[in-house]
């Protein structure tokens, strides 16, 4: 059993801690104890020094400067590492866009008549949208728009001759023009994951330049993924307002079905949601209170930002919520959802659900999950959890009594209806006006996961706290934005405690003027890991009512935790948009001396953005406040 000092170091979240002892004395496996089992770990992988791109390997370079110096086919260090850094880089294109491709294909399938659960839930967005793509929308029903327009996202996929539109139509003008000129504008977002695939394949590409600019072009493809994904999304869910919600393991009850919708992609999960109270009285007939659908990951962040859906827990901890013995379900769509939950639900008595043919997992029930009968398919997986249910009633249950409050919901669109009711006639006005006065030092945006090689959270908590201080603006997205709202970072009553006096007096002077008769919480939920692209639109926003680029902005990412190859191409694509972009733990590149100079360096002098490595979060703050106020210089503030 874990003794009190060894989960403290796995988790700032008490919620968590308390879960993970009780899997101590239970004897179940978790995340933390498999990652103790697995070191030390090969420092020749940690490096990037290893190889398995074909049968001859796996190939081992000495990191000493030692023999062996190459790989069998004669690849080098730098080559060996900057393949790597390819594929994780397509890996996350993949995993973004195609959550971007489902999207596609259900507003196809909705505009044809063959998805009649779903609908158009924001049809100004669906015209602006289009306008921004070239779709003609004047005098046109939103069905006949909407079929236009998944016609022009699927064909955003395969190569073509005209730019990729979710990539060409959503950044600067400038930004269109230094990426060109290096090369670096997607052909078509498919192609680019497989022509990566291609170059990297033994006996194909063995310059670790011309890789590494593949690999930009590759992380803008991503972009036009997640720009593409957060547009279809709002079009079809509903673009977020803001909305008061809660986060945490207490937003579990006991005497309700309780059911985690988890994954990334909300096709699923908002069905879930839509027929849940349709259902209550076949849950009170099971003798349940009624059902309780909690969000985990991405797909808990996508219910969370447009239907205040509370949060449960996120990333790393997700075995934790089935550790209570009161979660009855978890219903996944795919991404970053561990194999190991169906081994713990066993422990616990609640099911595993899977929905997609893409992510089954051994030991799972199946619930093959379509457009065409969403509704029925969601109404199955409930009963599901009513079933558990019937047989957990009356048995212990062990919930945290652990709840943050959390004001989330700012869409782009939300953050400038708010700006707007300071100065109704130039919204962008009271920001950049608090932006240039130093009120407002700078604009972090905070993405990612939670990794286990990390005390859970420690890194966003203790950076974001500084960056705060420091008067910048934090927005945040996917696990990120759970980390920081566990701790309170959501909560509009936090602000005094958290943030420097310049940024407090912005914060509450936008909530006051929109009635909320006090501030906007001290971080600003900007929703998914797709929703990335949101910190996109309003920088691309400011950068032209500046009339600068992108990378002349006060604005710097963090992903303080990463895990997932996804957050390996956002952050290629944050420094692609010209970003000084911050990753909190160690990539594999150190084994190429070359590689890691042009990604923490040279690269500045193509795209003007370039990564910050650095694991310790006081000092990684300070790196960033230090871009930030270069920038600020730059622009002569």
């Amino acid at each position: 059993m874990s003794t009190d000092k060894s989960v403290e170091s796995k988790s700032l979240d008490p919620a968590v801690r308390q879960m993970i002892a009780k899997a101590g004395g239970k004897g179940i496996s978790t995340v933390w104890d498999r990652y103790e089992a697995m070191t030390p770990q090969c420092g020749f992988g940690d490096s990037g020094l290893c190889c398995r791109n074909c049968l001859q390997g796996p190939c081992r370079i000495n990191p000493f400067g030692d023999e062996p110096k190459k790989g069998i086919c004669g690849s080098s260090a730098d080559v060996m590492v900057a393949r790597w850094l390819d594929r994780a880089i397509a890996a996350g294109t993949a995993a973004h866009s195609g959550h971007a491709k489902h999207l596609a294909h259900t507003m196809m399938k909705m505009a044809k008549g063959k998805a009649p659960d779903y609908s158009i839930k924001d049809a100004a967005k669906l015209k602006s949208v289009a306008k921004r793509v070239g779709v003609s929308v004047e005098g046109r029903g939103d069905m006949e728009i909407a079929k236009d327009l998944a016609a022009a996202a699927l064909a955003d996929f395969a190569e073509k001759d005209t730019p990729v539109l979710w990539a060409a139509t959503v950044v600067t003008e400038g930004r269109v023009k230094a990426l060109s000129a290096i090369g670096a504008v997607p052909k078509g977002i498919d192609h680019e994951v497989s022509e990566i695939m291609h170059r990297t394949l033994y006996g194909v590409d063995a310059d670790a330049v011309n890789l590494l600019l593949a690999g930009i072009r590759c992380g803008v493809a991503d972009l036009a993924g997640c720009y593409m994904g957060t547009d279809l999304a709002d079009i079809l869910f509903g673009t977020p307002t803001p909305v008061v919600t809660k986060a945490n393991m207490g937003t579990l009850k006991a005497d309700m079905v309780n059911i985690a919708a988890h994954g990334h992609n909300p096709v699923l999960s908002e069905m879930i949601v839509a027929v849940a109270d349709s259902m209550k009285k076949e849950a009170e007939a099971a003798g349940a209170k009624g059902i309780n659908v909690v969000g985990i990951c991405c797909t808990g962040n996508e219910l969370l930002e447009r239907h205040g859906i509370p949060s449960c827990t996120h990333s790393v901890s997700q075995e934790m919520a089935l550790l209570t013995g009161a979660l009855d379900a978890i219903v996944v769509d795919y991404q970053c959802i561990m194999p190991s939950l169906v081994n713990v639900a066993e422990c616990m008595g609640s099911k595993i659900i899977t929905t997609m043919d893409i992510c089954k997992i051994t030991g799972a029930d199946h619930i093959e999950f379509t457009e065409e009968t969403a509704a029925a398919k969601a109404k199955e997986a409930i009963r599901t959890a009513i079933e558990v249910f019937k047989k957990r009633k009356g048995r212990p249950v062990d919930i945290p009594d652990v709840q943050n409050n959390v004001v989330a919901g700012f869409s782009t669109e939300s953050i400038v209806a708010a700006l707007a009711k300071v100065d109704a006639k130039d919204p962008f006005k009271p920001l950049v006006d608090n932006i240039k006065n130093g009120n407002i030092r700078g604009v972090c945006l905070f993405a990612g996961c939670n990794n286990v090689k990390v005390q859970q959270d420690r890194n966003f908590k203790i950076m974001a706290e500084k960056l705060l201080k420091e008067n910048v603006l934090v927005v945040a997205t996917g696990c990120g934005a759970g980390a920081l709202m566990r701790h309170g970072f959501m909560d509009p009553a936090n602000v005094p405690a958290l943030c420097g006096d310049g940024l407090k007096a912005v914060l509450t002077a936008i909530g006051e003027a929109n009635g909320l008769g006090g501030p906007l919480p001290p971080v600003l939920h900007l929703g998914s890991c797709v929703d990335n692209s949101r910190a996109v639109a309003i920088v691309v926003a400011l950068a032209n009512y500046l009339g600068v680029d992108t990378d002349k902005l006060p604005v710097v990412a963090s992903a303080a935790e990463a895990v997932s190859e996804k957050a390996v191409s956002i952050g290629v694509y944050a420094v692609a948009a010209g970003l000084p972009t911050h990753v909190g733990v160690m990539l594999p590149v150190l084994g190429s001396p070359a590689v890691t100079e042009i990604l923490t360096d040279k690269v500045k002098g193509l795209t003007g953005g370039y990564f910050i490595v650095d694991l310790d979060p006081e000092s990684s703050a300070d790196k960033l406040l230090a871009a930030i106020d270069e920038r600020r210089k730059g622009l002569g503030l």
